[in-house]
């Protein structure tokens, strides 16, 4: 039998942003869709980020790309279906982040690991996924403590800061407005900070949450009614918000332009888009999204050319131990439902007997009958049990054994 694990989603590799944006899952809406993937196939996971939107699946019961499009939306021209080998292969790259927009980005690695844990918590992932994304993780901490794929700053939000950068060259004396206060404004943040960046402003719609990341990195909290006055304060805005429609609308930015002379220069890394693409179209307005990203990210790779052949190596090695991993699984699982079924029958034929031409025995002496059969049994299908470890029993075990 060959690895029942099928691959089918897109990625910044084979769909644009508004594309990804229409299929990325909010944690509200993870656990529903979980539980109804697992009426699909005997194990679903769903890999969820900014650049991708995957769906693992074990034993699907129909095509994998009509459970996709039913359950995230019909984009079946961007969609990559893979499976077996194939499909493990790619979980492992994913997790390594070999597949990632930035080459070697390490936030690729929590995120398979919460898709890991949604699944557990919608108790749609059963011992094959299990295993995979388990080794999977492992893959990428090794790739990443073995080689230097992800030295120095790789991440989307170091791609967007590097951006900054380039256009406007020092960016100390430069204000920086930051949409959102989640993993990927921390990172935003982070990055500012070590460049120097003097006046930073973070701005959440939970204010508290925003107040946390200004104190630590010397930055002034907003809530969201302070969103006009950051726009015509900043000098570069970089959204991250978890937001599941535009903060930042084409009116607003409108108004701010006309009572400014410098130009507004935004950054959008959120998915769903944070900033409305129309802005782009606006004098004075100078937006760049995800995709927009590319050639930055093309520029960081470099450095790191040399270490892919060794993380490729890494992830060989974890499908050629997950594979072993799942011989043995197939091996367990057929010896088990053959003694199941064994010992079943000699059961329902003992009770039969004791029922019937047994029936005068008294217990001790049923008892010793019963032990007796036990021990018959365990020696009789021992040779039965090692071809089901060998493959050769097990698929359709109820015609190994003679019925009455």
């Amino acid at each position: 039998m060959g690895l029942p694990v099928h691959m089918v989603g897109l990625s910044h590799k084979s769909a644009p942003l508004g594309v990804r944006e229409c299929v990325a899952v909010p944690k509200a809406r993870m656990n529903g869709l979980l539980a109804a993937l697992s009426q699909e196939a005997e194990e679903a996971v769903l890999v969820s980020t900014c650049n991708r939107s995957e769906l693992y699946l074990v034993a699907p019961k129909r095509s994998p790309i009509a459970i996709y499009e039913t359950h995230l939306g019909a984009f079946r021209e961007y969609l990559v279906h893979l499976e077996g080998e194939a499909a493990l292969r790619h979980l492992f790259r994913v997790a390594a982040g070999l597949e990632s927009l930035v080459v070697g980005e390490a936030q690729i690695l929590g995120q398979v690991r919460q898709a890991l844990f949604a699944a557990r918590e919608a108790r749609s992932v059963g011992p094959v996924l299990e295993q995979a994304v388990q080794r999977a993780l492992w893959v990428g901490k090794r790739a990443r403590s073995e080689t230097a794929i992800g030295a120095g700053a790789v991440s989307v939000a170091y791609a967007a800061v590097d951006l900054a950068r380039s256009v406007f060259g020092d960016l100390a004396d430069q204000v920086v407005l930051v949409l959102g206060a989640g993993e990927m404004a921390e990172l935003v943040l982070t990055h500012l900070k070590e460049l120097g960046v003097r006046k930073i402003l973070v701005l959440n719609r939970t204010r508290a949450r925003a107040q946390a990341l200004a104190e630590r990195f010397g930055g002034e909290a907003c809530g969201m009614e302070d969103l006009p006055r950051g726009l015509e304060a900043a000098d570069i805005v970089i959204a991250s918000a978890a937001a599941p429609h535009h903060v930042v609308r084409v009116q607003r930015v409108k108004d701010v332009l006309a009572k400014r002379e410098k130009p507004l220069f935004l950054i959008d890394i959120g998915v769903p888009r944070n900033i409305d693409p129309e802005i782009a179209r606006l004098a004075g307005a100078y937006l760049y999204d995800l995709d927009a990203l590319e050639s930055v990210v093309a520029k960081n790779l470099e450095a790191r050319r040399g270490e892919l052949p060794k993380v490729e190596a890494i992830v060989a090695e974890g499908v050629a131990d997950f594979l072993e991993w799942y011989a043995g699984h197939l091996a367990r699982d057929r010896i088990g439902r053959l003694k199941a079924r064994i010992f079943g029958l000699a059961e329902a034929e003992l009770e039969a007997a004791l029922r019937g031409k047994l029936k005068g025995l008294s217990p001790e002496e049923a008892g010793e009958v019963e032990r007796l059969v036990r021990r018959i049994l365990a020696k009789a299908s021992h040779p039965l049990i090692l071809l089901a470890k060998d493959g050769k029993v097990g698929e359709k075990i109820e015609y190994a054994l003679p019925r009455r």
